[in-house]
């Protein structure tokens, strides 16, 4: 056991997520960042193919790891996180 009580792999997994030790997106990740490549500045899309708004969490993870970063605020719905694909994003999506 490591930090107050914690095991190894629980600190790494920890570390990883807080520093994006991580250097593939997941699913959900890729499936959004990948629709940045065909719209016109590498604009993210607020919305999956079936309508549904795409997870903060999803949103804020690629922002958190560079993938993303976010392009202007929506006066409209200013909890919307309007984003668009970084270069570091494009690299990771051609891996």
């Amino acid at each position: 056991m490591s930090q107050a009580g914690q095991t190894t792999s629980e600190t790494t997994a920890k570390s990883q997520s807080t520093t994006g030790g991580t250097t593939h997106p997941s699913d959900a990740q890729y499936a959004w960042l990948i629709r940045g490549l065909k719209q016109p500045g590498g604009k993210l899309p607020l919305f999956d193919e079936l309508g549904q708004q795409v997870s903060e969490r999803t949103v804020r993870s690629c922002i958190d790891k560079g993938w993303a970063e976010p392009w202007f605020s929506n006066p409209l719905k200013p909890d919307w996180i309007v984003c668009k694909l970084t270069d570091l994003g494009r690299a990771v999506i051609k891996q």
